[in-house]
């Protein structure tokens, strides 16, 4: 699928109709902070029906900078943004809207059956189905499958096709179900598992080695992916050879992601891909 070859002009559209839009970059992922909003120093901004104490003019903190405002859109700094985006973000909590990313054929098949028809639009991988109401949002609800709706942000691909439905409570379940996570299946073989000591190190230095990876996961205000890989990597390089790492470590880093909104998909590949690297 092309991408929108005029992004601030499908902004001021959409921001026509009522819903916030924001720019995103080569990498389809929102703009980060800018210096003076880096590791929210500024206070931050709590979602644009009650902003916080930021009143910065680019368009900093993700889905919280959507804004339907078109003086906003077409000030200098977020002309500089449109410069350099490839598409348009939108926030679909802040419009109403819940988007139903689904990332696969199995996915789409999946929802055919379980959900009732609404507005479609292709994607690069699926589809997003588009219903009438707000929710909570929540990445991996079921494989192939992430919710988009509050303090959350969907690409914009298009009008869709069909008639927009409201949002059933088969959605809202998904939702309400705790997040996966990892299964032993998808472990095995993936790491040396094992109960006794590390052999150069204290069990202690391997639970300050966890602790610390989680929070640098959950400190990670941009750049989520790179920040995930680096925690596993680091985590793997000190002790993926030495056999003291268990399901329950691996556990706690990919659920430290899942919160960032990392799918189990992409937690499964960083690790794997920390293990290529590493030569594990």
């Amino acid at each position: 699928m092309s991408e929108t070859p005029y992004p601030q002009h499908t902004a001021l559209s959409l921001a026509a109709s009522g819903v916030p839009v924001l720019p995103l970059r080569g990498d389809k992922v929102p703009f980060g902070n800018c210096t003076a909003c880096a590791d929210n120093a500024c206070g931050g901004r709590l979602n644009m029906k009650t902003p916080g104490p930021c009143r910065c003019p680019a368009p900093c903190h993700a889905w919280a900078a959507a804004t339907t405002e078109p003086a906003v859109i077409v000030s200098p700094a977020w002309v500089a943004a449109w410069r350099r985006a490839v598409c348009v973000g939108y926030h679909p909590g802040g419009a109403g809207l819940t988007v139903v990313d689904l990332d696969d054929a199995d996915a789409i098949t999946w929802a055919r059956t379980a959900l009732p028809a609404t507005r479609t639009v292709p994607t690069t991988r699926g589809e997003h189905w588009i219903y009438r109401g707000a929710m909570t949002s929540r990445n991996a609800v079921r494989p192939g499958v992430d919710i988009k709706s509050s303090m959350s942000y969907a690409r914009f691909l298009g009008p869709g096709t069909g008639h927009l439905a409201d949002l059933p409570d088969a959605v809202r379940a998904l939702a309400a179900r705790k997040p996966s996570v990892v299964r032993p299946a998808l472990l095995a073989g993936a790491v040396p598992v094992g109960s006794g000591e590390c052999p150069h190190r204290t069990p202690a230095y391997l639970e300050r080695g966890i602790v610390m990876a989680e929070q640098r996961i959950t400190a990670a205000h941009n750049a989520i992916h790179a920040t995930v890989y680096g925690a596993f990597l680091a985590v793997l390089s000190r002790h993926g050879r030495c056999g003291c790492l268990t399901d329950t470590h691996v556990n706690r880093l990919f659920a430290a992601a899942q919160t960032k909104g990392e799918t189990l998909r992409h937690c499964t590949d960083a690790w794997a891909n920390a293990r290529t690297t590493l030569g594990l």
